[in-house]
């Protein structure tokens, strides 16, 4: 489709020909992802100290498929030559650095403060920033965290979903956003503005082992917490470290069972 498009174009047009070419494109711009291989029974994730491991430590199943697919499934080829495919693979991508994008315009850099500075403060509850939770927070953190306004506030959504849409295949895949808060009610919720965070894939539901597959998310949210982020803030011409926390979570009863751990 891409080659007949660019077929029907005018030359020198700079739209990529194939799918290769959009992919290389997409990478560059810093939208990429990360593959983490994962145990067929979600038992730990191949990262870390389990990298280079070739079976689960829990349960000693293999991380390899028995034989490559094809080309485009390749992930590894061993010793011996052979073409290994994972069994199940992890998509995460990596939250630092959509959150610096946030800041490299000067009205969504503007409206990341938003919380603070345009918000009317009367009682009435129209944003989480005028929640109990929120205040309890700032409160807290008054002399760190909450210092700066630019300081991103998240809340995390997840839940299973069927990607094929056909009632008699049971399939579980679970995708988790992040939204983040700082922006007013207006826009946080909109699309442009959630970060699809991982995806995690099925065919069954994670249950409990779901704190196996956020480990990269935890991890990221811990070093932008103790550590931030140097950003360049678009308003204001200048960096600052940008640090990131965690206020809550949105989703239904099963899937605050899970997130819980208390399924």
């Amino acid at each position: 489709v891409l080659q007949l498009f660019t077929e029907a174009l005018p030359k020198g047009h700079c739209i990529p020909n194939s799918l290769e070419k959009v992919q290389k494109i997409i990478r560059d711009l810093g939208l990429d992802y990360q593959k983490i291989h994962a145990c067929i029974n979600d038992c730990v994730l191949f990262r870390k100290e389990y990298a280079d491991m070739d079976y689960c430590p829990t349960c000693k199943e293999c991380r390899w498929k028995a034989a490559a697919a094809d080309e485009s499934d390749v992930e590894r080829t061993n010793h011996k030559g052979k073409k290994q495919v994972a069994r199940k693979v992890l998509r995460y991508f990596p939250l630092t650095p959509w959150l610096q994008r946030l800041f490299m315009t000067k009205a969504t850099s503007s409206y990341m403060r938003w919380h603070k500075d345009d918000r009317v403060d009367d009682g009435i509850m129209r944003h989480p920033a005028d929640s109990l939770a929120w205040k309890h927070f700032d409160n807290i953190y008054s002399k760190g965290f909450s210092s700066d306004a630019r300081n991103v506030r998240l809340g995390l959504a997840s839940d299973g979903f069927n990607p094929y849409g056909i009632m008699n295949v049971s399939y579980s895949c679970w995708p988790v956003i992040l939204i983040p808060y700082n922006l007013p009610p207006w826009l946080c919720l909109k699309q442009p503005y959630w970060l699809m965070s991982m995806i995690i894939p099925g065919k069954k539901s994670p249950g409990n082992n779901i704190d196996v597959y956020l480990q990269p998310l935890i991890d990221e949210l811990k070093d932008l917490w103790y550590v931030g982020a140097d950003t360049y803030d678009a308003t204001t011409k200048k960096n600052f470290q940008m640090h990131a926390a965690l206020m809550w979570t949105i989703n239904d009863f099963p899937a605050y069972a899970m997130l819980s751990g208390w399924s």
